[in-house]
């Protein structure tokens, strides 16, 4: 049994998403004490967050980003703020999905199973990819080197991926930025700019220097 964990002040739209995901064979706990997300997450230890943006005290951005320090998991954000601001924010904090409120129950649980299927149902036959003794765990979301591992958040994961799935071959920015949101609707250069210096700053620190390349005015690539 998948177990759920529900960051949402609103306690009517706490009670339908428990009561809906209970019936759907879910175990959903909801957040108790808003100053202390992180220590119940913690203790729960979930496979997947439903998480607000407007919460008491700290909000769910802030949130998003101390449950990504830990874990993993999904992430995914409930919240009558679905302006493509908000939207972007939270996919650039470690977000894997966004439902606007007022949302259909149905949706969400159709929701709540893809993420988790994505995340956990295909990570055993997941492949891994190989460049210049680096390995990329498609599964785990994870890099290695020289017996290292080497943490990745999701969008330098993502930008890892899409390059050493197109090894040898220049990567347009227009590319890297629809595999960041899984759209090209949210589009944003300076985001891009930022999560690929992160990335190669780690990169170089593990001892993989020159491992992306730029191809100024094109894009980037990892070479043969």
């Amino acid at each position: 049994m998948y177990k759920l964990f529900l960051v949402e002040d609103d306690p009517d739209i706490a009670g339908a998403v428990c009561a809906r995901a209970a019936a759907w064979g879910f175990e959903i706990r909801c957040a108790q004490d808003f100053r202390r997300v992180l220590e119940e997450f913690l203790a729960f230890d979930p496979q997947l967050v439903l998480m607000d943006i407007s919460l008491p005290f700290f909000n769910g951005y802030h949130w998003c980003q101390e449950i990504r320090k830990a874990s993993k998991a999904p992430i995914l954000f409930l919240s009558s703020a679905a302006d493509n601001m908000n939207i972007v924010m939270a996919m650039s904090l470690g977000a894997d999905d966004f439902i606007a409120k007022p949302f259909d129950l149905t949706v969400l649980m159709a929701k709540i199973q893809a993420l988790l299927r994505r995340a956990y149902d295909f990570a055993a036959s997941a492949p891994v990819l190989s460049c210049r003794g680096a390995l990329l765990h498609t599964g785990e979301q994870a890099l290695s080197y020289d017996d290292k591992k080497i943490d990745l958040t999701r969008n330098e994961y993502r930008i890892l991926l899409c390059l050493m799935e197109n090894r040898g071959k220049v990567v347009s920015r227009e590319k890297l930025m629809e595999a960041l949101w899984e759209t090209d609707s949210f589009v944003d250069e300076n985001t891009l700019t930022v999560n690929i210096g992160r990335l190669r700053k780690k990169l170089e620190q593990a001892g993989l220097s020159d491992f992306i390349v730029t191809k100024f005015g094109v894009g980037y690539l990892i070479p043969e």
